[in-house]
């Protein structure tokens, strides 16, 4: 409340009294607008500057007025006072270039007593397009001081909507503690943003609806993903397109280069990432020419024969392609014609940069060392766990699945335990496995009836004395050939350095590889993050409003995530998209994924539990974390653990602030709400099981919110932007193969012996999926000019008017720091084997910051706030 307000009812006047006072003195309140004209690097409408201007001239401007937080208006359903009509100055005069950014505009406010402190504001765009409105700030309110309004949205012509645009100040409330001139603009608020006044129909970019559909936009020749026991998954973000022709249950695909698909604007790239992205419009076009490209490769034998063929692909590579046919002009050409198709940058033709994991050695790759270390330190360093009881056991139903134990023996490994027995080694924890036989074999058949040729794997590991793991034995399974019921036929390779036993064993490697590689990005990247996050975002802009401190916390955590969303499902994971195209499990990979969801557990998704439960680390509550790894050079783990904690206390600091009790939680309807939707709709297969958090008590919004924040920043940045520095060079991360393991006696068993690279080239992805594999992860793997990262916020002073709470989020981020600090001085310690390895590349996935000298782009580091790519 504002002293003029104290003043007046000191002298007994009521509210009315006070409006009808002549002697009411009106100031001028000076306020300054920060927005972005639609021109400003806009790339489809050259004439909205020009028809903005004209109607500004036609006195169609951008209007506002201020909403009273104190005086409610009786003649207004007892809404906050609506103050008069303030416009923008000097819209025509101001000039904006084409790449200039963001614009400050003035606006005078007529401001009296009856207005009190203005909670918020109407604003009406009499334009002709739409605009980015960033912040308004009044400068001095009598009696209040300055006033901040973050808004961060896109504000279209007044025509689309039914009612005036709100904004709220940056003073956050919980749902009972409103202000009550503000209650029903804050619930008619959020009214709109369910849909709740929207017709039904497909969604226009200027609807602002966030609603919950299934996984029906894939294509009617795969099945459908949600409201499905069978095949259960998160919810999308509705479209409102209309159904197919072919199935009502399906929803119409648009034409492949159109990547206006609806989400919500304000979840929509910013108009610089969305130039740089552009690239993905290029890239798409692999769908569209593919016959063409075969029909290029047809007279080549889509083979690379060497791996000097594969790294003749790199910038920076001087030696001389083996396979002459490279270099013939014919090939030459076609070659640079797809890279140029599919390039990000301005590269020279035919030349991607070179991945990290062979800038210092180019076979280093090819090590037992550098095999285990990824699994720790690499791309998908969440799959790992420990080995509790030998032989592997199977969790498949052996009514179905018959017995699926492993054939691995003792007599397999324990010439490599270091003169341990396989008891003893299980007693001291040496024992590892990364396991992707369970999740494989009921798809394994129907696999490999694609171009596919693969196995299930299983591939065991010893922790050796210097912390580095030293793989045992790799089984290869195949589902019986009498059928599934019958259990698995396997195969058991263990190390061999030379000869052909040595290539068969690196094959072993490859097979196990290529598992991986396909778990990594359909479970751990896409399901285990873009996906399970996005019901999140939609039940937080459904139930939160933006005076909400929950929300407040969340949504810088949200940005771009629906945006890359929606791409991924019309040009990535869709029917006979790039995922299918380049990725094992062909067109059974996003069935494969709903099915491995139906296991999925939000609790377990904090890294403490996660940790626990694949048995990498034990309660000790003398240790740091109240863990103790069981792996302790385990360099995602160390540095996981450390953001885990930072987040964790900001988090716990936060929530506390604004819920001192537990009660006050248990009666925050707006926050209940949106449990409930998250739970019953947005993640509503998994809604009746026993392991979501009740949202009961601080503990629980506490830990919910540090997860939620861990899944869409930390989480990410470990799964995603390591995948061009590690896979970028695919024989390293092969994500396809495409024969099986030669046999004595078959041709390919005698070229073995004479040629085990062209064996090993022609076994895993061929030359035009590796283009195209690796087109699309560089792309994947880049920070966008104006990545926001962990600690950080888009006004980091004012997005919050609780300078308390600023303060704390300064601590937060100088602790980030701090962990950086420590995690290159780890990087630097030689008794940490597996921070570097031996392709010499320091683990550095999970330093919050790139470098001060690094351009964003290609980092291999920073950890943005969210799923932003």
């Amino acid at each position: 409340m504002c002293l003029t307000e104290v003043f007046g009812k000191c002298l007994g006047l009521k509210e009315d009294e006070r409006d009808n006072d002549p002697n009411r003195q009106t100031v001028k309140v000076k306020g300054t607008v920060v927005l972005m004209k639609k021109n400003t690097l806009d790339v489809t409408d050259y004439g909205a500057s020009i028809l903005d201007r004209v109607h500004e001239i036609c006195g169609k401007g951008v209007c506002l007025q201020l909403i009273s937080s104190d005086n409610a208006d009786p003649d207004n359903g007892m809404q906050g006072k609506v103050g008069k009509e303030a416009y923008l100055e000097e819209w025509v005069k101001k000039i904006t270039s084409l790449t200039a950014g963001l614009s400050e505009f003035h606006v005078t406010f007529e401001w009296d007593e009856s207005i009190g402190t203005p909670g918020a504001f109407f604003i009406k765009n009499f334009h002709h397009s739409e605009f980015f409105l960033k912040t308004l700030v009044l400068e001095y309110v009598p009696g209040c001081g300055p006033i901040h309004f973050v808004c961060n949205s896109w504000v279209y012509p007044s025509k689309h909507y039914k009612e005036p645009r709100i904004f709220f100040s940056n003073q956050s409330y919980l749902t009972n503690k409103t202000p009550d001139p503000l209650r029903k603009y804050r619930v008619d608020e959020l009214e709109i943003l369910r849909g709740e006044k929207h017709q039904s129909g497909e969604l226009q970019a200027w609807d602002r609806v966030y609603d919950y559909a299934v996984y029906n936009d894939l294509g009617t020749n795969r099945p459908i993903l949600g409201n499905s026991a069978e095949l259960p998954y998160p919810r999308r973000g509705k479209t409102g397109r209309k159904p197919t022709k072919k199935d009502p249950n399906y929803e119409t695909r648009m034409f492949l280069l159109n990547l206006n698909i609806y989400v919500p604007r304000d979840e929509k790239f910013s108009q610089l990432k969305f130039s740089d992205f552009l690239a993905y419009a290029v890239k798409a076009l692999g769908q569209v020419i593919r016959p063409e490209i075969k029909a290029i490769f047809d007279k080549t034998p889509n083979e690379f024969d060497t791996f000097d063929d594969v790294l003749h692909l790199y910038e920076g590579y001087q030696g001389r392609p083996k396979n002459s046919n490279l270099l013939n002009s014919s090939c030459g050409i076609n070659l640079q014609l797809i890279k140029e198709v599919f390039r990000s940058d301005g590269a020279k033709p035919l030349k991607f940069p070179k991945p990290e994991v062979i800038q210092a050695d180019e076979f280093a790759w090819r090590t037992d060392e550098e095999f285990g270390r990824e699994m720790l330190a690499g791309v998908n360093p969440v799959s790992i766990r420990r080995l509790e009881e030998f032989p592997p056991t199977s969790t498949l139903d052996p009514v179905l699945y018959g017995d699926h134990t492993s054939s691995i023996t003792e007599e397999h490994i324990e010439k490599n335990l270091n003169g341990m027995t396989v008891k003893m080694a299980l007693e001291k924890n040496k024992l590892f496995i990364l396991d992707h036989h369970d999740e494989l074999i009921p798809y394994l058949h129907r696999i490999n009836t694609t171009g596919t040729k693969t196995y299930a794997t299983r591939t065991l590991l010893l922790l050796q004395e210097d912390g580095t793991l030293k793989p045992l034995a790799i089984e290869l399974s195949l589902v019986h050939p009498d059928g599934e019921i019958h259990g698995a036929y396997n195969e058991v390779y263990t190390p061999v350095q030379e000869g052909v036993k040595g290539s068969i064993w690196q094959l072993a490697k490859a097979y196990a590889a290529v598992n991986d590689s396909g778990v990594h990005q359909l479970i751990s990247h896409w399901l285990f993050t873009h996906a399970v996050i996005e019901p999140f975002i939609i039940a937080t802009n459904r139930h939160l409003s933006a005076l909400h401190p929950i929300y407040k916390l969340l949504q810088p955590h949200y940005r771009d995530t629906m945006n890359i969303n929606a791409l991924a499902r019309h040009i990535l994971i869709n029917a006979d998209g790039f995922v299918e195209r380049t990725v094992f499990p062909s067109k059974f990979a996003m069935e494969m994924s709903a099915t491995i969801y139906k296991g999925w557990n939000f609790t377990e998704q904090a890294l403490p539990q996660n940790l626990l439960k694949r048995g990498i680390a034990v309660e000790d509550s003398s240790k740091p974390h109240g863990l103790r790894l069981l792996i302790e050079d385990y360099p995602f783990a160390v540095d996981g653990l450390e953001i885990w904690s930072a987040i964790e206390k900001w988090v716990h600091e936060y929530c506390s602030f604004y819920y001192p009790s537990d009660d006050l939680i248990q009666g925050d309807t707006e926050l209940q709400s949106w449990w409930e939707d998250l739970r019953t709709k947005g993640h509503g297969d998994l809604k009746d099981e026993p392991w979501w958090p009740k949202m009961q008590t601080l503990s629980e919004l506490t830990q919910s919110c540090t997860t939620i924040i861990w899944i869409a920043s930390a989480l990410h940045a470990a799964v995603n932007f390591g995948q061009y520095p590690y896979a970028g060079y695919l024989p390293n991360r092969p994500t396809m193969s495409r024969r099986f393991m030669p046999k004595r006696g078959e041709p390919a068993y005698d070229e073995l012996e004479k040629n085990p690279d062209a064996i090993f080239l022609k076994t895993i992805t061929s030359q035009l999926q590796t283009l195209l594999g690796v087109s699309l992860i560089e792309i994947l793997s880049k920070h966008s000019a104006d990545e926001i990262f962990l600690g950080q916020r888009d006004c980091p002073d004012h997005w919050t008017k609780d300078t308390t709470i600023v303060e704390e989020f300064k601590r937060f981020g100088e602790k980030l720091v701090k962990i950086e600090n420590t995690i290159m001085e780890m990087n630097n310690d030689e008794q940490l084997k597996n921070r570097v390895g031996p392709v010499k590349m320091p683990y550095t996935l999970l330093c919050p910051y790139p470098l001060p000298t690094d351009t964003l782009g290609l980092t291999g580091r920073g950890i943005p706030n969210s799923v932003s790519i």
